[in-house]
């Protein structure tokens, strides 16, 4: 625990009326985006078959047991069959609608509560440390230097609309704009200075009259009469212990129902792809191994460092194609440490489109929503070419790339 001027030492920022002071502890930030990609890439390695852009229309059964799922693919219309000896509907916030497709949405139910996080330059606000803080009216809210920027958030508020867009509406962002004021009394943000935005929604278990922050995020597994195994709830830093509860589950039923033997989840001694650094205390030191090899590619010393950091042991796959593209990064007008990422996703993550890429590859748009603006016509010419594209499909991802970026800074309504 810190003293008040110790606290300040820490945080100059921090409101000094009423300070008592504060305490110091060890948090882990996540890059959402790269941690759901590599998983999959992990998976991949190990046999899995993800499938992108695929859309479970509905469930297909055998004698009243659910043996496989109708899948859209949704770039190109096309609809197929995938069969499996068990499913798992573990859909986040769509567990509901799944289950309406079983007809088992019975007894618990989903609550979903929408969390909003807005990105400042750190120009505007120049935090040092990351601080956890209460508001007034009791929420817990966050603000966290990264990469230049500060992000701030989150709302929890109850969310009865379509999952699959929700965005900052004016209250979510003045309420923030509010916290920062509260806590950080010298910090004199507009919503001119907010950047970037984005929101999610998180799939929590109805609780009947509790406020969205009151509602345990404890995860549930529920089992219908078609045999749908379901996981609800939890949150995202639960995600191995969730997933390691299903396949203990798993391994268990194939070896009553079908004897098969299967050895449990080795997800305890199973990193991520990318992850082969030497464990979290020895990231530093696995990064400036890496330097040399990204300055012989091309990059600059910073440049080499921030792939380093982004991609973890895949880097040397990134400094490669850097290396074997330059010419081409030329071509297209992009900076090669830029154009490497590109390849990279395209060749090793199956990014489709341009908001693949900068939202859910790199997360560019709500940390560097610049680099957006000055280069999505040479990244999009690039995957027009990659793609074959022809106009009117150039055209439908030019605009949901605008859109996208839009939606990222302008309230809903």
């Amino acid at each position: 625990m810190f003293s008040a001027a110790e606290t300040l030492a820490k945080e100059p920022l921090v409101k000094k009326d009423g300070l008592k002071g504060g305490g110091y502890y060890v948090e882990y930030r996540t890059d959402d985006a790269r941690l759901t990609i590599e998983v999959m890439k992990q998976a991949v390695e190990k046999g899995a078959t993800p499938l992108n852009y695929s859309k479970v229309k509905n469930l297909i059964y055998k004698n009243g047991i659910v043996v496989g799922v109708l899948v859209e693919d949704l770039l190109t219309g096309e609809e197929y069959e995938v069969h499996a000896k068990k499913v798992v509907n573990a859909t986040g916030p769509w567990v509901d609608g799944i289950r309406e497709m079983d007809d088992s949405k019975k007894g618990k139910t989903l609550k979903l509560s929408k969390g909003v996080h807005i990105v400042i330059d750190q120009s505007r606000f120049p935090l040092k440390q990351a601080i956890y803080f209460d508001t007034p009216d009791g929420r817990m809210v966050f603000a966290i230097p990264r990469d230049g920027k500060t992000y701030v958030g989150t709302t929890d508020t109850f969310y009865n609309e379509d999952p699959i867009n929700p965005g900052m509406t004016e209250e979510d962002r003045s309420y923030l704009l509010k916290a920062i004021h509260y806590m950080f009394p010298d910090v004199n943000v507009t919503e001119k200075d907010v950047e970037s935005s984005w929101a999610g929604i998180r799939p929590l278990i109805h609780e009947d009259g509790k406020a969205p922050s009151e509602i345990s995020r404890k995860d549930e597994i529920w089992e219908s009469d078609s045999k749908l195994i379901t996981i609800a709830g939890g949150k995202l830093t639960g995600y191995r212990k969730m997933a390691e509860t299903i396949v203990d589950l798993l391994a268990e039923k194939f070896a009553k129902e079908e004897e098969l033997s299967f050895p449990g989840s080795q997800t305890k001694n199973l990193p991520i792809s990318g992850g082969d650094v030497g464990g979290s205390a020895n990231l530093d030191f696995f990064v400036e191994k890496q330097l040399e090899e990204g300055m012989s590619a091309g990059l600059t010393k910073e440049e080499a460092r921030r792939l380093a950091y982004q991609y973890g042991s895949n880097a040397p796959i990134v400094f490669q194609l850097a290396s074997e593209h330059k010419k081409e990064a030329v071509q297209y007008g992009l900076p090669l440490e830029l154009f490497a990422k590109l390849i990279y996703g395209i060749q090793y993550e199956a990014a489709a489109t341009p908001v693949d890429f900068f939202n859910r590859r790199t997360g560019a748009i709500l940390f560097d929503i610049d680099l957006v603006h000055n280069f999505k016509e040479n990244v999009i010419n690039f995957m027009r070419d990659q793609f074959s594209w022809n106009d009117q499909q150039t055209e439908a991802f030019t605009l949901e790339l605008e859109g996208a970026l839009t939606e990222a800074v302008v309230p809903v309504k």
